[in-house]
């Protein structure tokens, strides 16, 4: 069972389960997640995440229109800050609410160790800006950038930021996995379609259960506001031409302190496609 401190800002560790890929199926491990506000494991250049303080001029993170006329153009400017890219193409958001879940399943946390994308990716990014939908043109039409830009770029890197949007205190928190302390060859691909009734299939990217469970070095930021993002690595066709690693794992688990939906987990990831001419 999880175990973890009500004390969440000055505590210096937790225990939690995660569920990795084992032999043929999932395994579950308790890890011990360090508290990142304290251990500052790094820059996400460097371990895959970061938290930044980020204040919105949303006031409703329920209003998707709210969210799409003033959130999206925030996170590209924060992603071009951070990235030095031309483009930063933002064009949609997952929240994960109870009601959003009762809509689709995929709204849910995630509770497997994974990184969003594979090396494919970068084809289903291609295809959906050869022929953009009305989605994809808005967000190049935001940025100011064209299908021809994409398809020309040098580099493309994805970055996500993930906010909490509820209470400070919740079900289902988000760990990070730090990139550097897990082995090259213990990410598989997994092929996921229509995600969330999107349309869309990729690969996504599972993680295997290490030999040992300190192998692996994880940290959660306790106790988040509305007014911080989580940064967060999830593609860069730069580190995967090298052989270095582009992804981040990440998880949520289950804080014993908050039983399922008392309160649930409600936040909001939105992704950045920076693109580099």
């Amino acid at each position: 069972m999880d175990t973890m401190s009500t004390d969440t800002m000055g505590q210096d560790t937790v225990r939690a389960d995660v569920n990795y890929v084992g032999d043929g199926m999932f395994a579950t491990v308790t890890v011990e997640l360090q508290n990142a506000r304290h251990a500052q494991p790094g820059r996400w250049q460097e371990c895959g995440f970061e938290l930044q303080r980020h204040v919105s001029a949303v006031t409703d993170w329920n209003d998707r229109d709210q969210i799409a006329e003033l959130h999206y153009d925030e996170i590209s400017a924060l992603a071009q800050q951070l990235t030095g890219c031309d483009y930063a193409l933002v064009g949609n958001h997952i929240s994960r609410t109870p009601e959003e879940a009762r809509r689709h399943a995929d709204h849910t946390p995630v509770r497997a160790v994974h990184s969003d994308f594979a090396p494919s990716y970068l084809d289903v990014i291609r295809e959906r800006y050869r022929t953009p939908s009305p989605e994809g043109q808005a967000s190049l039409d935001r940025a100011g950038a064209t299908s021809d830009d994409v398809l020309r770029a040098k580099r493309l890197l994805i970055l996500q930021f993930w906010r909490n949007t509820g209470p400070s205190k919740m079900d289902f928190p988000l760990g990070f996995c730090d990139t550097r302390s897990v082995a090259d060859d213990a990410v598989m691909p997994l092929q996921v379609n229509d995600y969330g009734g999107s349309g869309v299939d990729f690969d996504t990217l599972l993680v295997r259960k290490p030999a040992q469970r300190s192998d692996h070095r994880w940290y959660y930021y306790p106790n988040m506001t509305a007014d911080e993002v989580i940064v967060f690595r999830t593609f860069d066709t730069a580190l995967a031409e090298r052989g270095e690693h582009f992804w981040t794992p990440h998880s949520a688990f289950q804080d014993p302190d908050a039983a399922e939906g008392q309160p649930a987990r409600r936040s909001i990831e939105l992704r950045a496609v920076c693109v580099f001419m």
